[in-house]
């Protein structure tokens, strides 16, 4: 009952902090004219603020840290334990999301993000958390190191991006992060791990006032806001770190799984197809595969005809 509560709470904070920074977000771009300008690739119509996704990490952090501390002082006990590994997480979360806040601001090139997400996730591997079990698929169980580093590395990186590209029309990233996560939040939950539902309880908080204001939002009256790639790629990386943590082997964090993987995969399996359809697409063409162009699934349905309800709907 403790825990079911500190959730909530991990969420409604965060959620609190959402409402309140999100206006100060916008206000802060009308200041300082940062939009994102409409163009023959974008859909929308009018200049809109493009700096939503800044409160994401801040919001899901703060949330988890005061919902461990108010915890703490009620038990009088520390749930939470510093180590190497959490240095290595916190190092490349901050690394994806200052490198996604700097495109915001100045618009940096694909290789130098690509880049950036590759030193990311790769210490994740150093610091132990990698996919070290494939649980049958392809014949294959247990998998060594050498092997599962670098898949983990091109998963996380796949994943990041795949929330990246998808983040087309309003509210679809955001809402089908927010379908992923609670699948994880449950995951985890069940499994005991209640720390790292706290992680994804704060990071669900903070999504629904963008929605919000992503989705009813007037963009006339700058009431209107997009999470930018400081949201995408921070959205993107958590959910292929949640994925890789919940699929990997440790029978000292949790019960053998042979599921896992596939629950994993079955998360964000929109997003997935939507980027190996279009990078297939890309190469069969000859087009450079990190050429943004409008060959998404939300672009093909905006062309039968559909508006974007209709497209939000059939997405999630």
């Amino acid at each position: 009952m403790t825990e079911t509560l500190l959730l909530i709470f991990a969420f409604l904070l965060s959620a609190g902090c959402g409402f309140f920074s999100i206006p100060v977000i916008m206000n802060f771009c009308e200041e300082k004219n940062l939009y994102d300008i409409p163009n023959s690739r974008k859909m929308h119509k009018n200049a809109t603020p493009r700096l939503g996704g800044v409160c994401f990490m801040p919001s899901m952090l703060l949330a988890f840290v005061l919902t461990m501390f108010a915890f703490n002082n009620y038990t009088g006990y520390s749930q939470v334990t510093f180590s190497l590994w959490s240095l290595y997480f916190f190092i490349s979360l901050m690394l994806i999301y200052g490198v996604g806040m700097v495109d915001d601001f100045v618009a940096l090139g694909a290789k130098t993000k690509f880049t950036v997400q590759i030193i990311a996730a790769s210490l994740m591997p150093i610091a132990g958390l990698y996919i070290n079990n494939l649980y049958g698929f392809m014949g294959f169980q247990e998998i060594p190191f050498v092997v599962g580093a670098p898949l983990t590395v091109f998963y996380i990186v796949f994943v990041t991006n795949a929330i990246n590209l998808i983040d087309g029309i309003d509210g679809l990233a955001a809402s089908i992060s927010l379908v992923a996560l609670a699948g994880f939040l449950v995951c985890f939950v069940n499994e005991g791990l209640w720390l790292y539902g706290l992680l994804i309880a704060g990071l669900m908080g903070v999504l629904v006032p963008f929605l919000y204001f992503n989705m009813f939002g007037d963009s006339k009256h700058n009431r209107k806001i997009f999470m930018g790639d400081s949201g995408s790629l921070t959205l993107g990386f958590i959910l292929g770190f949640l994925a890789v943590k919940f699929s990997m082997h440790n029978p000292n964090v949790m019960f053998w799984r042979p599921d896992c993987m596939l629950l994993s995969y079955t998360f964000l399996i929109v997003p997935s197809f939507d980027v190996v359809r279009v990078a297939l697409a890309r190469i069969w063409h000859r087009t450079n595969i990190f050429k943004a162009d409008k060959n998404h699934f939300h672009h093909k349905l905006m062309r039968a005809g559909l508006n974007q309800h209709q497209w939000f709907l059939i997405c999630c």
